[in-house]
């Protein structure tokens, strides 16, 4: 089963900034992402404040095939 989130552009510093649903085909900046998670629109995700910057992650599990990047 293909993942459902795919990273599209990064920052400089690595940090993760555009996102597309490989379900939906939505292209979704980190802010757009990071509020339908709010919203409980992708279970499989969270948002983690990382240097005081509200960031999109993948909940842990087993299989890193799943993971944001």
């Amino acid at each position: 089963m293909p993942k459902r989130i795919t990273v599209t552009r990064e920052s400089n510093t690595g940090r993760n900034e555009r996102f597309h649903d490989n379900f939906t085909g939505a292209d979704m900046t980190r802010n757009q992402f990071v509020n339908q998670i709010k919203q409980g629109n992708y279970e499989n995700y969270h948002v983690r404040n990382i240097n005081g910057v509200p960031t999109p992650v993948s909940n842990p599990d087993k299989t890193r095939n799943n993971n944001l990047g």
